[in-house]
């Protein structure tokens, strides 16, 4: 099976007339050197904490499974394309020689080199399917695309084809993947949080809800983490009591009524529980009108609520807007 390979040319698209010129692939991290004087990636990996110790450390790790997949992994006949930007074109080439450090031969902040024939005919982005476009879509500087090989093959042959009809179901599934995958990521982001950083998150949704809030200091509580009041005084109702349960095990119902009957008696009662809640806590919870938050529950609300989050709460958990097309 022919492996096909994504490369990125250059932060802004730059380096393909060098590219193109000169017959070759590149990409950078030349405070590495030549890749080849490391005999795994872990000495590699430990150069990078070195001269990249500013950087973090996911950043660092993915700067060497690059290069280290550049420099080891591709080889003399496999596929190659790169987007052209301006043009909306993938350029398509084959590998001819594998890596070589060499500083002279294009930009010199590039040192990784190929050499690549890249071939004539190019293939519109625009005659791509959705899912293809968006797979071509990663941000990696390097990866391999061997799924779409056939299809950016027939291209080739039949490069006037008609571009493929939008399909909004497959375009749907694609955002709803997206959507699963960041709301995992957040949830494994709350998940290593310690108990008083939990409880400051669930106050933090309180008062993005307009709710004045007490959480309780380190130390006993009285069976109650957080205390939230419609008015300054707590005097307005509704009262809310909370106890936050940050556990692998799962909230019991011994624990539910314990809340129920911690002070104040007549609030409404919450009770967040990242590890879930024992059936027999859920019985006993909707006999006696307690609202259960699991962590999934707890995610879905800090994301419809986060923008009206205090801001040292968001600085708890700092989240970036993403924009899908309706």
């Amino acid at each position: 099976m022919t492996k096909w390979w994504m490369i990125r040319a250059g932060d802004h698209n730059e380096l393909i007339p060098v590219w193109k010129d000169r017959g070759i692939a590149s990409i950078g991290w030349p405070k590495l050197e030549n890749p080849k004087q490391y005999r795994t990636k872990d000495e590699m990996m430990a150069k990078a904490n070195i001269v990249f110790v500013e950087s973090k450390p996911n950043s660092r790790s993915s700067c060497v499974s690059q290069v280290w997949r550049f420099s080891r992994e591709i080889k003399k006949g496999d596929r190659v394309i790169t987007y052209f930007r301006e043009k909306r074109e993938y350029m398509v080439g084959t590998v001819l020689e594998p890596h070589f450090y060499d500083k002279s031969i294009g930009d010199p902040a590039y040192p990784n080199n190929i050499k690549v024939d890249w071939g004539e005919v190019t293939v519109a982005r625009d005659l791509l399917s959705q899912a293809a476009k968006n797979s071509l879509g990663s941000v990696l500087t390097v990866f391999r695309v061997d799924e779409w090989g056939n299809e950016i093959d027939k291209l080739i042959e039949h490069p006037f084809s008609d571009p493929e009809p939008i399909d909004e179901a497959e375009e749907d599934e694609i955002i709803e993947d997206l959507v699963s995958k960041a709301t995992v990521m957040i949830q494994d982001k709350v998940d290593k949080f310690d108990p008083w950083q939990m409880q400051e998150l669930v106050g933090g949704l309180l008062r993005a809800m307009e709710y004045n809030v007490q959480v309780s200091p380190k130390g006993p509580d009285g069976g109650v983490d957080v205390l939230a009041y419609k008015d300054a005084f707590g005097f307005e109702k509704p009262i809310i009591k909370v106890q936050v349960k940050h556990r692998k095990s799962s909230a019991s119902a011994p624990e539910i009524q314990q809340l129920l009957g911690a002070n104040p008696i007549d609030a409404n009662s919450l009770f967040v529980s990242t590890g879930g809640f024992t059936s027999h806590a859920e019985a006993v919870a909707k006999h006696n009108s307690v609202r259960l938050v699991d962590l999934e529950e707890l995610v879905r609300l800090v994301v419809q609520w986060y923008e009206k989050m205090p801001n040292d709460t968001r600085a708890l958990l700092p989240l970036q807007k993403m924009y899908f097309p309706e």
